[in-house]
């Protein structure tokens, strides 16, 4: 099966190659799965300078290069195409290179960016494996990334700290008015910067969101007792009260801002 994914990432790389305006392809580090996860998918970022081809053109290059393909679907808010070959599911995503430059170049001033998307961005960047370039623009990129200034990473870490806290108080407010669904939406922004923060302070970008429960726990440094209360914190099982499970939330964040 593995065999299958390469030939098609092959063929499709082929393919997005041959426009003059890709600058790089790459495959998304958890293309690199079993297909038989679940989450599986073939996730190709494609950076490009100029205007890539059009949705038709597209579904008719891929068609032609794979013999045939399902359910071909493309989408202009976030440019990228959905389809399925042979069961597969397949992601095409398109990505200004010069946004990249543009985010990178401003250093502190990308921060505003970021502090609700998180790193995200910056990870794929760095994780996902090339099977093109036309100029070595991804090598360099990446260097970037390596040498991003502490100035920087603390802009970084303040910035998703302050986004903890406040969801942090919104839940402690949901629980005392007993308001179910932003104590829900609250809960789930908790849990995602308080990860992030701790990526950050490890100087490592965030990974998919998939991803984060298992690399979270492989950090070097965490706070004392953290699995341990994260767990019992995450536990959909768990006879806590609502004001319980924010009182917990309490000494998590006050742990992991303990940090320095």
């Amino acid at each position: 099966m593995r065999l299958k994914v390469e030939r098609l990432a092959d063929s499709l790389t082929q393919v997005i190659s041959s426009w003059n305006s890709v600058e790089c392809v790459a495959l998304a580090e958890h293309s690199e799965d079993d297909t038989l996860d679940p989450y599986f998918a073939l996730v190709l970022d494609v950076y490009h300078r100029e205007a890539v081809p059009g949705a038709d053109e597209r579904h008719a290059a891929f068609s032609a290069a794979l013999g045939g393909l399902g359910a071909f679907e493309s989408s202009a808010a976030q440019p990228k195409d959905r389809f399925f070959f042979e069961g597969l599911p397949v992601r095409v995503e398109y990505k200004d290179a010069a946004g990249v430059d543009e985010i990178l170049d401003r250093g502190l001033g990308f921060l505003w960016v970021l502090k609700n998307s998180g790193t995200y961005m910056f990870y794929r960047l760095e994780s996902s494996r090339v099977l093109f370039q036309r100029s070595p623009w991804i090598d360099e990129i990446r260097a970037q990334l390596r040498l991003l200034s502490p100035e920087v990473w603390e802009g970084l870490r303040e910035a998703f700290e302050a986004k903890m806290e406040h969801s942090l108080s919104d839940l402690g407010a949901a629980a005392l008015l007993d308001d179910g669904f932003f104590y829900n939406v609250s809960f789930a922004g908790f849990l995602r910067y308080a990860a992030a923060v701790l990526f950050i302070k490890n100087r490592r970008f965030e990974p998919s969101h998939r991803a984060i429960g298992t690399q979270l726990m492989e950090l070097k440094e965490l706070p004392e007792d953290f699995e341990g209360r994260w767990e019992t914190f995450l536990r959909s099982d768990s006879d806590m009260s609502r004001s319980q499970q924010y009182k917990l939330a309490e000494l998590i964040a006050k742990s992991i801002l303990a940090l320095r």
